[in-house]
């Protein structure tokens, strides 16, 4: 097993969540994050953007979801708890989710608030 692979102890993992993914959590020995969203499109549209880059990183969580929410939750099955492995894609998953173009200042304006026909994901 690599040392990528070893299972930290729950007190490093909530204490690693607390300082780098507030909004994660440590539940029955799985890292675990809720999105909420605006509807079905955008449940659908998490679901796919957290399917491709877990099929990237060769890494594959659990997601359950419903209409207006997904849960994301990771452990390393073969460690048998959580490692840096789940660290690293949530901090991925986080990263793409929450991206906002619109506020970069850039060419990218991001979607249209204000707009119900245009809602995405509700950012914390």
């Amino acid at each position: 097993m690599s040392p990528r692979e070893k299972a930290l102890s729950d007190e490093e993992v909530t204490q690693w969540l607390a300082q780098n993914l507030p909004h994660w959590r440590l539940e029955n020995g799985w890292i675990r994050r809720t999105y909420k969203t605006s509807g079905w499109k955008s449940t659908l549209m998490i679901i796919n953007t957290v399917g491709h880059l877990a099929e990237a990183a060769w890494h594959h969580p659990d997601i359950t979801a419903s209409y207006a929410w997904v849960e994301v939750r990771l452990i390393t099955h073969t460690a048998k708890g959580v490692t840096e492995k789940d660290f690293a894609l949530a901090k991925k998953i986080e990263e793409v989710i929450h991206w906002q173009p619109g506020k970069e200042g850039g060419p990218l304006e991001g979607t249209p608030s204000g707009d119900q026909r245009f809602a995405y994901i509700k950012y914390d």
